[in-house]
């Protein structure tokens, strides 16, 4: 059975805001996520993110101010991003005693119509680059004058 989603979780010592503004503004996606970082942040808005040689359309589908940001991806060029073609990333902010709480699920790799072995092969893919994103945007907060020093 094809897992449906990846669950990343972590704690970070900066607050809310500064976490935020690094989820959700492209010139931070940039330094933690993807090369290329386009992004209209409303929601319906269009971006792009890549890597340099492979670059990827994405489209807003929730944004909640400081607490959730979400967006589709993986869906074929020129097509509008809906179930079934995509991907859905959605970030979860909570405050936790002056820290977030950082949570990333991408869900919908089941109800695509990719292959079997393309669905296996991208959780495998996603999942460890998650845990790998998620330790660059750590160490991102972390560097922010904002974060709190311990």
């Amino acid at each position: 059975m094809i897992p449906a989603q990846i669950e990343k979780e972590m704690l970070i010592e900066a607050p809310v805001e500064v976490v935020w503004r690094i989820v959700t503004e492209a010139d931070q996606i940039s330094q933690w996520f993807s090369a290329e970082a386009q992004l209209d942040l409303r929601v319906g808005g269009q971006g792009r993110l890549g890597t340099g040689r492979k670059s990827y359309p994405i489209q807003v589908e929730a944004i909640d101010p400081p607490r959730r940001f979400a967006f589709r991806w993986l869906y074929p060029e020129g097509a509008r991003a809906e179930r079934g073609n995509s991907t859905l990333v959605e970030f979860t902010l909570s405050q936790e005693a002056g820290n977030t709480r950082l949570r990333v699920v991408e869900s919908g790799f089941d109800q695509t119509d990719w292959s079997d072995e393309e669905k296996v092969r991208s959780i495998e893919d996603h999942s460890r680059g998650w845990e790998e994103c998620f330790a660059r945007l750590r160490q991102l907060a972390l560097s922010q004058p904002e974060a709190r020093r311990g």
